[in-house]
């Protein structure tokens, strides 16, 4: 199978890097939990390759897009590979292929990756939501546009996943989920700004290259920016140094602390839906914690 993805991926990318591109080897590197990686010799560089053929069908597509919109408006500040190409499952896996970052010193990067995620979350659209639907992990997010963030945080992401749980929770435990829905226009900010956010920013979605910090594999959309930092801080991962470069480049309104759980809401959620366990009663805790008895 390698040999015929490598020989594909000749044909296909001679087209924007010449027609004497030739992969020359191959190294095995870490890509996830999901999807074979490989770091390509090339004779035009070292390039990323991710496949797979047991993912959802356009999952790289999706994948592409986000990185594609995540490095044209951060302006530099953060080192986003660059994509060259991607395909959807057919006869051969679903893959992309983008820039090799090497790792690199670690020396202020905390503080380059605060005031990244700054320049970033600055970027504001039009409404909430993306162009496509696409992923976090492998649960599918749904992204249609909107301009009030209450009503699509609470159908496209609460509502969604606690539909795709189904029975995991009683008639009782479905209708606290309800109540504090309810509640949201009293807990959040109504008048949230549409920043683009990576989507899913936890330790192992970002590194230090040689060309600075990175963030990778997003389930990027326009969103209330505070759906970024809660994420941030639910395995930790992220020095004193990131939090305070970013407060110094772009404050978050007073009082964002008591939202986060509620924002972490939805990651807890995934996570429920996809490993089960001790994450279903941590989601309804949390719940709990904000509705009025």
């Amino acid at each position: 199978m390698e040999e015929k993805i490598f020989s594909y991926l000749e044909k296909e990318l001679s087209s924007q890097l010449g027609n004497d591109f030739k992969i020359t080897g191959e190294q095995y590197v870490g890509g996830g939990c999901i999807s074979s990686a490989v770091k390509l010799k090339t004779t035009k560089g070292d390039l990323f390759l991710k496949w797979n053929s047991s993912c959802e069908k356009d999952m790289f597509l999706r994948e592409a897009e986000g990185l594609k919109e995540l490095k044209k408006h951060a302006q530099g500040t953060l080192a986003i590979p660059e994509i060259y190409f991607s395909k959807a499952i057919d006869s051969l896996p679903g893959m992309i292929v983008m820039e090799f970052l090497p790792s690199g010193s670690t020396t202020n990067q905390d503080e380059k990756l605060g005031q990244g995620l700054a320049t970033l979350h600055q970027y504001s659209g039009n409404q909430f939501g993306f162009d496509h639907d696409n992923y976090c992990g492998s649960t599918i997010q749904p992204n249609d546009w909107s301009k009030n963030w209450i009503e699509f945080f609470t159908n496209k992401r609460i509502k969604h996943l606690l539909k795709l749980i189904g029975h995991g929770y009683t008639n009782s435990e479905y209708e606290v989920f309800e109540r504090l829905l309810q509640r949201l226009p009293d807990l959040l900010l109504t008048d949230s700004q549409p920043s683009l956010i990576h989507g899913d920013l936890w330790s192992g979605n970002y590194m230090y290259t040689s060309f600075g910090p990175s963030i990778i594999d997003p389930a990027a959309y326009y969103a209330d920016r505070e759906m970024e930092l809660s994420m941030m801080q639910m395995f930790g991962g992220f020095s004193p140094r990131v939090w305070s470069a970013y407060q110094e480049a772009f404050p978050l309104e007073q009082g964002w602390e008591d939202r986060v759980q509620i924002y972490q809401l939805w990651h807890i959620l995934n996570h429920y839906y996809l490993f089960g366990g001790h994450y279903g009663n941590q989601a309804l805790a949390v719940a709990k914690r904000y509705v009025k008895e």
